[in-house]
């Protein structure tokens, strides 16, 4: 199947803005024991992404220049190597790569971290569904959300809430979404309540819950751990995801439960299963061409998308 020698990668040499990133030409691997080479066809971006590169996670995660980026694609299987005996070449898969790499025509992984891609799953939200997918699967699962509970999310329409919402949705809670106007019509047919952020968001919360609110999912920050806790949310039905050391978490021991624990191609093939259902929809606000990652991540640092941002090799 492989012809190519060489293959395409978003590179970048030094920390910085969007600027600092660039297309390199890198030699084809051969995967070792138990890898497989996948041809991408889509690869998600993920806000992570610019704050690796603009040196924000040094200390957690230094990058080793030249650099790479991505986690979540995508594709076809190129090639196998010695003991692969789940996948063979021209299997169409979604996976995820812990080396900073499937921003690229070609990413080499584990054979453990792919799954098969159901048929009626669009190429975009399969290569978009890793990093928003199990953050969005993991911040549910940390506060415990329970049939007939209410739930706030934050940022409901963005990566990781608008897939929040639609699980929180579908574990039977009430779920109230904080986004946008424009937003309001999606969030309604996810059966969503969604709220603007503009006034007394705390008010327009309580009017909405009509009740107790049981917990909080906050995937924008901006002081709304501040705002569950006024709002009577116990700490440990609180998620942020926005920062490792936010200070919000030290200061409430609220819970920071991001996609570590549901990193897994188990996790995956459970959120793929659910969209060739017609349960769950990963929005797509734009695809563009690999050659365009600087586009790309212009658009997802103004944080005003709805839903995922994709490049297409």
């Amino acid at each position: 199947m492989i012809q190519e020698k060489e293959f395409k990668a978003v590179k970048f040499d030094h920390y910085g803005g969007i600027d600092v990133l660039h297309i390199s030409e890198l030699p084809l691997p051969a995967p070792g024991n138990g890898e497989v080479l996948v041809k991408v066809k889509a690869a998600g971006i993920n806000p992570i992404e610019t704050k690796i590169r603009e040196g924000l996670l040094a200390v957690r995660w230094p990058a080793t220049f030249p650099e790479g980026e991505g986690s979540d694609f995508a594709g076809v299987v190129a090639s196998v190597g010695p003991l692969v005996n789940i996948f063979a070449v021209g299997d169409e898969v979604i996976g995820f790569t812990n080396n900073r790499a499937s921003h690229a025509e070609y990413v080499l992984v584990p054979m453990e971290q792919l799954t098969p891609r159901p048929p009626q799953v669009p190429w975009e939200q399969a290569g978009a569904l890793f990093t928003s997918g199990s953050t969005a699967y993991e911040t549910v699962r940390a506060v415990s959300l329970k049939k007939g509970e209410t739930v706030v999310v934050s940022s409901a329409a963005g990566g990781v809430g608008s897939i929040a919402v639609q699980l929180a949705a579908r574990v039977g809670a009430r779920v109230i979404g904080l986004a946008s106007e424009d937003n309001h019509a999606w969030l309604k047919e996810k059966a969503v309540i969604p709220i603007d952020f503009v006034g007394d968001v705390a008010e327009k919360i309580k009017a909405a819950a009509g009740g107790p609110i049981d917990a909080f999912i906050d995937t924008y920050g901006h002081g709304y751990v501040d705002l569950a806790i006024q709002l009577g949310i116990k700490p440990d039905r609180i998620d942020t995801i926005v920062d490792p050391d936010h200070e919000a978490v030290k200061k409430y021991g609220v819970r920071n439960d991001g996609s570590m624990g549901a990193a897994t191609a188990q996790v995956l093939a459970e959120l793929a299963a659910l969209i060739e259902q017609g349960r769950l929809e990963i929005p797509i606000a734009h695809v563009y061409k690999l050659d365009q990652v600087r586009e790309a991540f212009a658009e997802l640092e103004q944080h005003h998308t709805h839903g995922k941002i994709v490049l297409e090799p």
